[in-house]
């Protein structure tokens, strides 16, 4: 027991420094990134600064357009993420369900693939329309291939030995699926849907280029085409923040997952 309790605050201790050091770079890079606008050494005009940053997201904090945006961005991410991973998970275990269709498909995946799905966000859009129902489509483009061939990759992988012992038992394959190829994947669930959250706001933040009059890629591109980096930089920054806490999230379901399970990190 005691050696467990001492484990348990050295891994504590380490984590709180890991985190200290973590704020401690982020400090240092925008004080580094303030001096270096003030004292002319970089271009401010194209780089902007923090400072300006800061007034400019205080302004739009102030006016409530900030949460406008943001909101319609994140309900776009949301529902993006939602439909891409379920789809592509139900997809996943029909191909596992009938082997032969995933014979059949695997080369169509494939292309699918490697296709640049960005590059094919106007056609997407102009298919879906061009309100939300398009840039959530783009968005759920992009990762729903990738969602069904790592999925399925990972369900066919599933111990042979344990796979044996159910057979052998005349387990169904419904019985199969729900007792043994799902339960075994939870982690591996967990690990796309953090993949799926990086690649849903590319989507989303694509289609919003494309036909958005609101939400964070609105406010990068229209920054850029006036040349206000201040918004740009600013819209970048929040996009960041969010980003980071829809994968924190995931992570703190994950954890509990995991505390339920019995499973420790080491």
């Amino acid at each position: 027991m005691k050696k467990n309790n001492v484990y348990y605050m050295m891994m504590k201790k380490e984590k709180r420094k890991i985190v200290f050091l973590q704020f401690l770079v982020l400090i240092c890079f925008i004080l580094i990134w303030e001096l270096c606008s003030r004292f002319k050494i970089i271009d401010e005009f194209l780089f902007s600064s923090p400072l300006s940053i800061g007034k400019l997201l205080i302004q739009y904090l102030m006016n409530n357009e900030l949460f406008r945006h943001l909101g319609i961005s994140v309900l776009e991410t949301i529902i993006g993420l939602v439909l891409g991973t379920t789809i592509g998970l139900l997809i996943a275990v029909a191909l596992w369900w009938y082997p032969l269709l995933a014979k059949v498909l695997d080369p169509f995946l494939v292309v699918l693939n490697a296709l640049p799905k960005t590059a094919l966000a106007p056609i997407l859009i102009i298919w879906a329309g061009t309100g939300i129902e398009g840039i959530v489509v783009v968005a759920m483009s992009i990762s729903l291939v990738l969602t069904i061939i790592t999925a399925y990759l990972d369900f066919i992988q599933v111990e042979d030995e344990k796979l044996r012992m159910l057979k052998s038992f005349k387990a169904t394959k419904w019985q199969i699926l729900t007792k043994l190829i799902l339960p075994s994947n939870y982690p591996n669930i967990i690990s796309i849907v953090k993949i799926n959250i990086g690649l849903t706001w590319v989507g989303v933040i694509v289609g919003e280029f494309l036909v958005s009059r609101a939400g964070i890629g609105y406010l990068i591109v229209y920054g850029s085409q006036v040349f206000k980096m201040d918004l740009v930089m600013m819209g970048v920054i929040i996009l960041a923040i969010v980003a980071f806490l829809m994968y924190e999230m995931v992570n703190i379901l994950e954890n509990r997952f995991k505390k339920r399970r019995g499973i420790t990190n080491k």
